[in-house]
């Protein structure tokens, strides 16, 4: 049965074996790629004349289970440390063990590196003990082992720790075990989580390190799951799919990010930053007969746009003197050029700061696409920046076009885990964390600052359904664990906000909320948004202290409630058929919820769970009864 083609990592494990996995067949393999070894016929396997189905057959699946599980414990266990050779990864870890005999005999790659090192072809360490050779070889401080940094490994690529040790599970076990979920979900509560930017990076790395120490079942295994992303995610997230397409010569996934990216609105300057020269001319030349085919070509001013690259230019170089010189010398404006939005994305903190002290530039100015300087910043993820741009005034509840604040951009692109994550004192805190808090706190500071454009109607519904999201996640948790939702609602100000509807309004008033005629749009949305912002900061508290409740609750409410449905009125209506069974699925739920429960009490040591022994005795849970 061919793998499944589900983009989402958190499912059963997948079993590749190498070079006869049915994915292989899935999707033709990349020009240059690695061939995959012919499948084994009866006689050459260890089954060899044994009929499909017999006793040799399962006793053979089973001996190979317990060696993949054997083999795997080299990797868990850390009593059971016998790895030879070190990597190191690019965040400021430990370096990865691994064992050499294992990888040789699984990657031809390392087979080589291993071969050459062996043979004296690899720069021998220098007497500080820190050399590095051919691949990045060299001996760790102390130990005789050799020790290989992953960016030398994999030039041009980025594999981080959690896709590497993913990549090293498969190549020991032959199994690809499922991602921890907080590598490939962000820090936003109503995200789906299914093309979110965590999920697109870990399958980029992965596909980095499988084209690269050549696994051609994981290529083609990832190849599938690229193209999947491809058209369900933003297109900025598209990027560094065809970054790794170009790379990994994905001839299929570089051609379908390609007219993706022609059919999109990104602009020019983008392409010319972040992409490969010869794909950028080949997205321009679709664009152009696109347009010609059309009859809507585009006359640009070639004048005005010399101009603007010269000042770009400027500041590429961080000379804001000639930025000024160039502006006296022509009718353009730093506005004219977006040179707010093109430092906010690609130069430094200093540079915002020095063409910020001009004064000449509009702070909350959208640029063709619809975002401001702060949004750039946080789809950056810069601190200093983002300082810079709300120290001088900029708005940070300015929406984007598809309804998308600063701080919903950086909480898509975090992951769960480094948002999580608990700093040691003296620790530096996590970048990504960080601009979520100081843009929080701002918001905080000045929650008036709402613009016009949330009044839409197309938002408003937006909100309308993020709001009886959150409100039935929240009340499901009111009702399992009642003093710790209390304590979580009170830390993030949520009962000083009006709820907007759902099982708990339902389930108290037994009517509808009164309807203020008079209110404005404008506060309306002031007040509904208090609410949302109210409710995340709970979720987000719940999923921090109480993880396993909290995942719980997640698939409940993604599998068992239809969309944009109150939970109360789906649990109370139906069949007397169907009211059984929606009785048995919570009765379920509660079971679920109460081992989930014990769970996160015996590992957490947080406040919320002093109060462990309120909830565990509370009254249970009925569903009434029709």
């Amino acid at each position: 049965m061919e793998p499944s083609s589900s983009i989402t990592f958190a499912s059963s494990s997948s079993y590749l074996s190498n070079g006869s996995s049915p994915c292989s067949a899935a999707l033709p393999l990349p020009p240059g790629a690695p061939q995959a070894a012919a499948p084994l016929t009866g006689g050459e396997g260890w089954g060899g004349g044994v009929a499909a189905g017999g006793s040799g057959s399962s006793v053979e699946a089973v001996s190979l289970n317990r060696l993949s599980n054997n083999l795997e414990r080299l990797l868990l266990d850390p009593d059971l440390d016998c790895s030879d050779a070190d990597v190191d990864v690019a965040d400021g870890g430990p370096p990865v063990p691994v064992h050499r005999c294992i990888l040789a005999a699984r990657s031809a790659f390392f087979y080589d590196l291993f071969a050459a090192r062996a043979r004296g072809g690899a720069a021998r360490v220098d007497a500080s003990g820190a050399g590095a050779g051919a691949g990045g070889a060299g001996e760790g401080a102390g130990s005789g082992r050799p020790r290989y940094k992953m960016e030398e490994l994999v030039p041009g690529g980025r594999v981080g720790r959690e896709a590497f040790q993913a990549f090293l599970g498969y190549v020991y076990t032959g199994k690809l075990r499922p991602a921890p979920a907080d590598v490939v979900s962000c820090a936003d509560p109503v995200c789906p989580h299914d093309s979110c930017p965590p999920a697109i990076r870990f399958a980029v790395e992965l596909m980095y390190a499988a084209w690269t120490f050549k696994i051609p079942e994981l290529i083609s295994l990832f190849q599938r799951r690229l193209l999947n992303f491809v058209d369900k995610t933003l297109v900025e997230d598209v990027i560094p799919i065809l970054q790794v397409a170009s790379h990994s010569e994905l001839t299929q996934v570089l051609d379908k990010c390609i007219q993706r990216i022609a059919r999109s609105d990104l602009d020019d300057i983008s392409l010319d930053k972040e992409l490969p020269p010869e794909v950028v001319g080949e997205i321009k030349n679709i664009r152009k007969k696109s347009q010609t085919a059309d009859g809507d070509a585009i006359m640009s001013d070639p004048v005005h746009e010399k101009r603007v690259r010269r000042i770009h230019r400027a500041l590429d170089s961080d000379d804001v003197e000639l930025v000024k010189l160039l502006l006296n010398e022509s009718e353009i404006t730093l506005d004219d050029a977006k040179a707010l939005h093109y430092v906010a994305a690609y130069c430094d903190s200093k540079v915002v700061s020095d063409l910020l002290d001009l004064g000449l530039a509009n702070l909350n100015l959208k640029n063709d696409r619809g975002y401001t300087a702060l949004h750039l910043a946080a789809m950056r993820r810069e601190p200093a920046i983002i300082m810079c741009l709300l120290n001088k005034g900029a708005n940070v509840s300015q929406l984007t076009a598809d309804g998308r604040s600063a701080i919903t951009i950086c909480r898509r692109l975090t992951r769960a885990k480094d948002y999580n994550t608990k700093m040691k004192q003296g620790q530096e805190s996590n970048k990504d964390r960080l601009c979520i808090d100081i843009l929080e706190r701002e918001m905080m500071r000045n929650p008036m600052a709402v613009e016009d454009a949330v009044t839409s109607p197309l938002l408003a519904d937006d909100l309308h359904m993020k709001l009886l999201y959150l409100e039935n996640r929240v009340a499901f948790a009111r009702l399992f664990f009642p003093a710790e939702a209390k304590v979580a609602m009170q830390i993030a100000q949520a009962d000083t906000t009006e709820e907007f509807g759902g099982i708990a309004a339902a389930s108290t008033s037994g009517r509808l909320r009164e309807v203020d005629l008079n209110e404005t749009p404008v506060t309306q949305n002031k007040r509904l948004r208090s609410r949302v912002d109210a409710l995340m900061k709970t979720v987000e508290l719940g999923r921090r202290y109480f993880p396993n409740c909290s995942q719980v609750l997640d698939k409940f409410l993604e599998h068992d409630l239809p969309d944009g449905l109150d939970a109360f009125l789906v649990l109370q209506k139906g069949t007397p058929d169907e009211q059984k069974v929606k009785r048995m699925r919570f009765c379920e739920l509660k079971e679920d919820v109460r081992k989930a429960f014990s769970k996160d009490k015996a590992d957490n040591n947080s406040m919320l769970s002093s109060l462990s022994s309120s909830s565990s005795s509370s009254p249970p849970l009925k569903v009434a009864k029709k």
